[in-house]
């Protein structure tokens, strides 16, 4: 090339490929005599190993408010033979990751180490999922810190706006509803924490994804200790009264200077055959920097730093959501202008270069979750708790891939009715 020509040389992108399909491997599984279930995915490229204890304990699946959270919160502060600072040393020490998540539904309890510091990390995890002791010193000092950290919390008009948001959605008897006052930690026990314990971190409620470089001796330590989670003659289940819907929700915050909104309405969890193209439709809506309300509410308007909107599963229902945080003076006017998006979807077909935008982020998004063993194993984690198997992931891309923009409309048309639709507003 002559040097007067590289001034002018412009590069060449490499055209863009949308997969038409996402392959993902298919977990082994075995029972054991306990009848939990152990699901591998080995990878042998990566030396490390990762654990992850899956228990249908929940928010939703507790007997008294918070005493599901703070059951899993204090698994790991004291056992039969580790105190909190002697686990927390002992992971520290061979570089092993500790964490505990629960959601509505699950906990999920995962320890992550080197393969070959897996035996060391795993006596560790022995202790904290078989013999927590609940210790009533450390009890009494989470509930205190929790219900002031959560009192702050509700000084904020997203967490009010999030809360306010489930009760109108579910009703505020539904265990998806429910917003307990902070006050209940005080009335919260050590012996609540071991009922919950005993009920619910059983055989029957309950497995284990293993993902990584995975051999005998890690099958082996993971099976001993998965063998023995006590089994129980029944599981208690929480009762699940029928939702109860308010459409129209304001709550006054003199102190904000922001108004917390959220519009959407209950529909259908994972397993819907409009699940999917929900999602396609709330990715064109608020799914991503670029969307319809991002631009309109934030590139056009000022009126918020951000918008979304996606469609959310829960075990037993699910649900579309807007939110936004907006300038209190410009609330009626985001709320005018999501109203306008939201009909527009519904009374004009999206473009077929907007619409392969979005599949083409979504599968993209896809890609990058299952981009290793550990992105792999938390989709198995959700495919299993969905009752779906790995073509799942392949099922999901078709099915993206095959949204039209009468479509996108279609679904807007059926779901996104102005009168289906619930609005909070706090500030």
């Amino acid at each position: 090339m002559k040097n007067n020509d590289i001034h002018n040389y412009v590069p060449q992108q490499p055209p863009l490929v949308t997969p038409r399909s996402v392959d993902m491997p298919e977990a082994a599984c075995r029972t054991l005599g306990n009848g939990v279930r152990i699901y591998t995915l080995a990878a042998d490229d990566f030396e490390v190993v990762r654990m992850t204890l899956v228990v249908h304990a929940g928010t939703s699946m507790q007997h008294k408010p918070f005493s599901a959270s703070a059951t899993a919160n204090m698994l790991s502060e004291g056992t039969a033979a580790l105190s909190a600072q002697q686990i927390a040393e002992r992971l520290d020490y061979y570089g092993s990751w500790f964490d505990v998540n629960i959601d509505r539904d699950y906990v999920y309890i995962t320890f992550c180490s080197l393969t070959k510091f897996f035996a060391r990390t795993a006596e560790v995890a022995e202790q904290v999922i078989l013999y927590p002791t609940f210790p009533e010193r450390e009890v009494a000092a989470y509930c205190a810190k929790r219900r002031q950290q959560l009192a702050v919390e509700r000084r904020k008009v997203d967490t009010i706006a999030r809360e306010a948001f489930a009760r109108a959605t579910f009703g505020q008897r539904h265990p998806y509803g429910i917003s307990s006052d902070e006050r209940l930690y005080d009335d919260l026990r050590r012996d609540d924490l071991a009922e919950l314990y005993r009920r619910l971190y059983v055989a029957e409620n309950c497995f284990v994804v293993c993902s990584g470089r995975i051999d005998e001796e890690v099958l082996s330590i993971v099976g001993r200790i998965a063998g023995q989670i006590p089994s129980a003659s029944a599981v208690w289940q929480p009762t699940f009264p029928p939702c109860v819907t308010t459409h129209s929700l304001r709550i006054g915050h003199k102190p904000a200077v922001q108004s917390a909104i959220r519009i959407g309405r209950l529909l259908f969890d994972r397993r819907h055959e409009d699940f999917v193209g929900m999602q396609v439709v709330a990715t064109v809506l608020g799914g991503y920097f670029g969307s319809r309300l991002m631009q309109n509410l934030r590139a056009r308007n000022g009126y918020t730093y951000g918008v979304m909107a996606a469609m959310v599963n829960f075990d037993r229902e699910g649900y579309l959501a807007i939110a936004a945080q907006v300038a209190s003076e410009h609330t009626e006017d985001a709320l005018r202008e999501i109203y306008a998006e939201i009909e527009r979807l519904r009374s004009e077909p999206v473009s077929e270069e907007e619409l392969q935008l979005v599949r083409n982020m979504m599968i993209g998004e896809m890609l990058r979750i299952l981009d290793g063993p550990f992105g792999i194993a938390d989709v198995t984690i959700e495919n299993i708790l969905c009752g779906m198997g790995s073509d799942a992931t392949s099922q999901t891309v078709e099915r993206i891939l095959a949204t039209t923009p009468d479509e996108v409309m279609r679904l807007s048309r059926r779901y996104l009715r102005r009168e289906d639709l619930i609005e909070v507003v706090v500030g």
